[in-house]
């Protein structure tokens, strides 16, 4: 039990603050601004394969790498930005991933034109109001979660499957996965 006696998701390691911290004021908050839906969608494309805590430690560098996720910026990142922050940057350094930040930008612009926001976009996919779901154990996708990614995927996005788009459901809000006993759990 940490210090503040408060019980949490049983997945936490409440051992590190940084983690408890982004558990109790991000993890499940509705999100409706498109450049943290942008940022989360990128962090989470970049877990892919990896534990969250291990992006949670580099998300300043990622920040520092994307221009602050400003997705118009990342739309127009050139190879030789995209091999530096490769080469240098305190991310993952996996090509594939990194390389997919300007794909997915220049779809997320895409998705932001026809829809007026990416806000607007995504959440229609929830109707429009977090999904309520206390677990007593994790799922790693759903059917809301298998159509944005199909979606997505459709558009030309990468690192969008299933169990990542859930996992970004979860970050954002679009779910609220506070698990049974949690005390982010909400009222019914």
């Amino acid at each position: 039990m940490p210090p503040d006696k408060k019980l949490r998701c049983a997945w936490l390691p409440e051992d590190k603050p940084d983690y408890v911290h982004y558990h109790d004021t991000e993890w499940g908050v509705p999100v409706h601004d498109d450049r943290l839906l942008f940022e989360m969608l990128i962090l989470e494309g970049a877990q892919a394969g990896l534990s969250w805590y291990i992006i949670l430690k580099r998300r300043q560098g990622y920040r520092k790498a994307f221009k602050n996720f400003d997705v118009a910026k990342c739309a127009k990142l050139t190879d030789v930005e995209l091999e530096k922050a490769l080469a240098t940057g305190d991310i993952i350094r996996n090509r594939l991933k990194v390389f997919s930040v300007r794909k997915n930008a220049l779809v997320f612009l895409a998705i932001q034109k026809e829809f007026g926001s990416f806000e607007a976009y995504v959440w229609r996919f929830v109707g429009g109001k977090p999904k309520i779901n206390c677990p007593k154990k994790m799922t790693a996708s759903t059917p809301e979660s298998d159509a944005i990614s199909k979606d997505l995927k459709k558009r030309g996005m990468s690192f969008v499957g299933s169990t990542i788009i859930y996992a970004y459901m979860q970050a954002v809000g679009l779910v609220n996965d506070h698990m049974e006993g949690c005390f982010l759990v909400p009222i019914k």
